[in-house]
């Protein structure tokens, strides 16, 4: 038990020597946070559109008036025809095209029906979809508006337009903030980032300046080892943790409805995980180039794969195989259910059990490849 107290202490004696290294664990997450929650945010706002009207009647300009005085829609103007309104779209200059043909009006208050056009710049799939969505949802709503003023009727004698009221209650995210959603994300993920980097760093440094050798003539366990080089590492984890969780609930606002000793516990679980995993690649590896190399390749992949940015059940077959040994996607869900929706242990006990076989897995495998040599 002395000889990991003094392995730990040696550890920390290291770590605020390097006040670099100290101020890049623990600063740079909060700031790494607090950009990729304003950066990483797909929504979409400010999209430019431009109006082709030919019809230039009542009805035409209610129904560019909704466009025009939506947050969603930056308004850039009328066009005179297609052409010119095509090359606006070719430039880049406009992200929407709305086309009102002639006679749009008389269509409408005679034949109950018309058709205009939108043209989409369908570049950003995603980008397109939400506009057009936005579009058509506007659309639809001056549609039923025109229907309920001319009391249209079909002839069975009701009325086509639909009078209910609806009313959206939006779950755990009732302002629809998408850094609700991305928070708690970025949050593991920086855990994973600089825990496992750091960790996998650890070893191979040693090695590389000379002092594994002065540790391997010591009486230290190969065990005693590890859990000397895992404590440290887990201790400011949880420290960047807290940081990062403050910083979500006083700036960003994000609630937490579940337990905090839950959070709490699937952090340290995970945190075991990815120092696990940092000195694992560290004692396979010879040089820190080599570490470093290492640790970017599992962290593209876990990122990537995690559910992070788009869900994973949208994901091809062969990847949600592969996102079965993926960490990264457990605790992002343990996360955005325990913080957003209050979920319990029981709720979450799929995660753990996965978190735990992997952590365990890893640190058996670090303390085993670790060779001590006298």
């Amino acid at each position: 038990m002395n000889r990991i107290r003094y392995m730990i202490e040696k550890e920390f004696k290291q770590l605020f020597r390097n006040t670099i290294l100290l101020r890049m664990m623990l600063a740079a997450p909060v700031l790494q946070l607090i950009l990729l929650a304003y950066a990483a945010n797909f929504e979409v706002k400010n999209l430019n559109v431009a109006v082709v009207d030919q019809d230039h009647t009542t009805y035409a300009q209610r129904l560019v008036s909704k466009f025009r005085y939506i947050d969603n829609f930056r308004f850039r103007g009328y066009l005179p025809a297609y052409k010119p309104a095509y090359r606006e779209l070719l430039a880049g200059h406009a992200d929407l095209i709305l086309i009102i043909p002639p006679h749009f009006e008389r269509d409408l208050g005679k034949e109950n029906q018309s058709s205009i056009q939108l043209l989409v710049n369908a570049i950003d799939g995603t980008k397109a979809g939400i506009a057009s969505g936005y579009a058509q949802t506007i659309i639809r709503e001056f549609n039923n508006d025109i229907r309920v003023e001319t009391g249209a009727v079909s002839p069975g004698g009701q009325l086509n337009a639909s009078l209910l009221d609806i009313e959206n209650q939006y779950w755990y995210n009732p302002r629809l903030e998408y850094k609700t959603f991305m928070v708690p994300g970025i949050l593991f993920e920086l855990m994973l980032l600089i825990g496992g980097m750091i960790a996998a760093l650890n070893i191979v440094r040693e090695k590389e300046i000379g002092t594994q050798e002065q540790l391997n003539v010591t009486p230290i366990k190969k065990y005693e080892f590890i859990l000397g080089k895992l404590t440290p590492f887990v201790i400011i984890g949880m420290v960047q943790f807290t940081m990062g969780l403050l910083v979500g609930v006083f700036l960003f606002q994000i609630p937490v409805e579940g337990s905090l000793l839950l959070i709490y516990g699937f952090a340290f679980l995970f945190l075991l995980l990815c120092v696990g995993l940092g000195l694992f690649i560290s004692a396979i590896s010879e040089t820190q180039q080599q570490a470093m190399f290492a640790v970017f390749f599992c962290l593209v992949v876990f990122i990537l794969l995690s559910g992070l940015f788009s869900s994973t059940e949208d994901m091809p077959q062969w990847a949600q195989y592969v996102n079965v040994l993926n960490p990264l996607r457990y605790i992002i869900e343990v996360g955005r259910n325990v913080m957003l929706k209050g979920s319990t242990f029981r709720d979450m006990q799929t995660q753990f059990f996965a978190l735990l076989l992997m952590a365990v897995a890893l640190i058996g495998l670090a303390s085993w490849r670790y060779r001590k040599t006298v």
